[in-house]
């Protein structure tokens, strides 16, 4: 990196903070803290929603994802509109009604006290290991990269969050959130023209997305019902419309972005944007990565974008095997270029069988490049056990590093810092608001003023944040980086999603049936996902575990309702 490059990372991260701290620095009471005084409008709401899903892994790891995978993750987010649009319609006015602080408020109104407890307890466990790891991640591959020290980037990147979320709460995290998701939006677009600008002069943007299609990275849409593919068009509508329902509609991360708003039109118009340009915006990431991938067909490069991991290995005993997977894996990238420019040059002539037959023989030198870097992966677990990170992490980042000009590269890092620090910001406003408003003012004081509970919900999202921080320093993590958040998330936004479906639509079931029902779900949701996760794809749990909550729940009301009938 240049010294130009870091004024302009360092200039843009400061600009956020600075802004987002100045802006909000005379929150006096906790409506103000917490809610924003309610006065947000659509736009910050929509940009705010937006900014907290997309954390620094949708922008390190999708792309990645696409290079390796092709475009199928798109159909990951084909249930959102459909449930953004069922959240509008359900959840906000009933939240407006009830001026509820958090989502889990309702639940002690529609239940009882535990049904509420135990459905903030969920979003605690899951949102709290999340937001480390939203920290951990982007930490753990910049300072791979560029040669910083892990825990200084986990400390610096979590202080810098945690000064302006504590100094003013809901309001500063969406107010910054809109400028780091237009550095996000802008940043992305300079690097894919980057990315078009770098392609050979014979190839260019149609050429070379038509040249990936040929060899399966553009295939964004699968109709086949098999049930270990991880995602297909039926996961998406079906899993993918749980998870975000239940996402979008419980998570208090999300639900705080919206009841800030001025109005329940100004909220559901901010989650409409999300609904219009979040598949957009997801399918251009991938497509981002898509022509990473065509450009790396013409340029050379080592077997792993990891260049980290290579080095480290260079210094052992398999530093000759190394070698040797090396010298293939740039022979087979010469003939694969060779093999690349010659099928574009054939797609004019309408010589259909030459097409074909370059077609075969492009595939057969791409799966062979595959094969290489698998080996070298294999090389890499076998000396080094404890190292589960993946590679395809930092393909794009290997990119930015290597092939983007001057201050550019500082702007691609900020995108990676400001994603990172929107979505935890929004992450730790959330824990924070529960903790104080669920926990603290609920079962520990409820006689305290204003002001007091304003200085514990500050307190508090300080913890969360330390907290994260803390287990980002100790961090690990597994899969892909952009899949192990939403794993996490589906293993425990299906039971929250079952207690808030029962509340709304089955009126009769009580709190003692939902909250059996719902632990009795949980239960059975990480053990089908710790036998069955190669078999199920992780966004039917989604699913799974809304339906079984308010299945049992059923049940168990029924019983009990017979119960009392024959003791009566």
């Amino acid at each position: 990196m240049t010294p130009l490059d870091y004024f302009v990372l360092g200039a843009t991260l400061l600009f956020i903070v600075g802004y987002g701290t100045y802006k909000t620095r005379k929150n006096r009471d906790i409506q103000g803290y917490l809610l924003g005084d309610k006065e947000l409008k659509w736009s910050t709401i929509g940009l705010s929603v937006m900014a907290t899903q997309a954390s620094a892994i949708t922008f390190l790891s999708t792309p990645g994802q696409a290079y390796e995978s092709g475009m199928a993750f798109v159909q990951n987010y084909f249930g959102l509109p459909f449930a953004l649009i069922v959240v509008s319609a359900v959840f906000i006015p009933i939240y407006y009604r009830l001026k509820v602080f958090t989502a889990y408020e309702y639940l002690e109104k529609r239940f009882d006290l535990k049904s509420r407890m135990l459905a903030a307890f969920l979003f605690l466990v899951q949102r709290g290991l999340a937001a480390g790891i939203t920290i951990y991640a982007p930490a753990i591959v910049l300072s791979s990269v560029l040669g910083w020290n892990l825990n200084g980037t986990i400390i610096v990147v979590g202080m810098l969050v945690i000064i302006y979320t504590v100094s003013g709460g809901t309001k500063a995290v969406s107010l910054t959130q809109k400028w780091q998701m237009g550095v996000i939006l802008f940043g992305m677009a300079v690097a894919f023209g980057t990315i078009i600008y770098n392609l050979p002069n014979e190839v260019g943007f149609i050429n070379g997305l038509q040249l990936a299609g040929k060899m399966g990275k553009t295939e964004a849409i699968d109709f086949s019902f098999d049930g270990e593919k991880r995602y297909t068009f039926w996961s998406g509508i079906i899993g993918g419309f749980f998870l975000a329902l239940s996402y979008f509609g419980t998570d208090q991360s999300q639900v705080q972005r919206y009841l800030g708003g001025a109005s329940v039109k100004e909220s559901r118009m901010g989650l409409m944007f999300n609904a219009l340009l979040k598949i957009p915006m997801q399918f251009f990431i991938l497509l981002t990565g898509v022509m990473v991938f065509v450009f790396y067909q013409f340029q050379p490069h080592d077997v792993l974008f990891d260049s980290t991991s290579l080095e480290l290995l260079e210094k052992t005993t398999f530093n000759d095997e190394l070698a040797e997977i090396r010298t293939e894996h740039y022979q087979i990238h010469e003939e694969k270029k060779q093999a690349a420019i010659e099928y574009i040059g054939l797609r004019e002539s309408g010589n259909t069988e030459a097409v074909v037959s370059a077609e075969s023989n492009l595939n057969e030198l791409k799966n062979q490049a595959f094969e290489k870097r698998d080996e070298a992966k294999a090389l890499v677990r076998k000396a080094f056990p404890e190292n589960t990170q993946k590679d395809s992490d930092y393909v794009f980042i290997s990119y930015i590093l290597n092939f983007m000009p001057a201050g550019l590269v500082g702007l691609l890092l900020a995108v990676i810092i400001s994603a990172a620090m929107s979505s935890t910001a929004g992450e730790l406003n959330a824990l924070g608001s529960t903790t104080s408003v669920d926990f603290y003012q609920r079962l520990i004081k409820k006689d305290g003023d204003d002001k007091h509970y304003l200085l514990m919900s500050k307190v508090l999202t300080a913890f969360w944040g330390v907290l994260a921080v803390g287990f980002a320093l100790y961090a690990d993590l597994f899969e892909n980086l952009i899949e192990a958040v939403n794993i996490l998330g589906s293993l425990f936004y299906g039971t929250i999603l079952g207690i808030f479906f029962t509340a709304f639509f089955l009126k009769f079931v009580k709190g003692n049936a939902v909250f059996m029902a719902a632990i009795l779900s949980q239960a059975g949701i990480l053990i089908l996902y710790y036998y069955l996760s190669e078999t199920i794809s992780y966004l039917y749990f989604n699913l799974i575990g809304c339906a079984s909550v308010m299945i049992i729940s059923v049940i168990l009301s029924l019983k009990m309702r017979k119960k009392i009938n024959w003791e009566d």
